[in-house]
């Protein structure tokens, strides 16, 4: 019986070993899920800077390129709801002491915020090339992000995730079955998976519009022969 017993426990614990050993032998590889798409979203703020000397006139006239610019926007097709007013502030350079005020050619800097906020990017870009119209009436329109004047925004990442990680798993499947074909084997089940970040860039400098997306699955496959 003890003998049995040793044989059998000796059994157990190769048969342990041999599919441990089985379960170690596994590739680890990355798969590419990469998508184009025009953002659904754009944001506009603008400024609307006025100078004057007269504080009572340059506040009835900062009042007016308000409405002016209201207007426009109105005209190019937008709704109340795309346009919103933000606070308008006047400086004074006299109340300022570190500013020399007998240099300057205006006393006050009125600054008055505007921002749009529209789901119809093409509409907001055609506004933008025509804005031109408003120079016409004194009205000199500033971005708020000189660096960036209009934000681009893609909202609609949830909707893509489940294909884009679906395919990024198949290629990382490809890349597996290469390497096991090269190595006399098969690809099995997946072991460990790692979804990996989605990251959405421009497309290039002069086309913020466009988007692209990007997310890296690394995955775990078990090898068989």
């Amino acid at each position: 019986m003890l003998s049995v017993a040793l044989l059998g426990a000796g059994y157990f614990v190769g048969n342990m070993h041999k599919t441990g050993k089985k379960y170690d032998r596994f590739v680890q590889v990355k798969g590419l899920s990469e998508r184009e798409v025009e953002a659904d979203l754009a944001v506009w703020p603008i400024n609307i800077n006025l100078a004057g000397n007269d504080l009572v006139a340059l506040k009835k006239k900062i009042e007016a390129q308000n409405t002016l610019v209201y207007d426009y926007f109105l005209k190019q097709g937008f709704s109340d709801t795309e346009l919103s007013k933000g606070v308008t502030t006047i400086n004074d350079a006299h109340a300022n002491p570190y500013n020399n005020a007998q240099n300057r050619a205006f006393r006050y800097i009125a600054k008055s915020e505007f921002t749009v906020r529209t789901g119809d990017v093409k509409k907001l870009q055609k506004a933008l090339g025509e804005s031109l119209e408003l120079i016409e009436k004194n009205i000199l329109l500033s971005s708020k992000n000189d660096w960036r004047p209009i934000e681009y925004i893609f909202t609609g990442l949830n909707d893509i995730k489940p294909s884009m990680i679906e395919e990024a798993t198949k290629n990382a499947r490809k890349v597996a079955e290469k390497f096991a074909r090269d190595s006399d084997s098969e690809v099995g089940e997946i072991r460990k998976a790692n979804q990996g970040l989605f990251t959405i860039n421009d497309r290039d400098y002069n086309t913020p519009e466009i988007k692209i997306i990007r997310v890296v699955s690394t995955i775990d496959f078990q090898l068989k022969n």
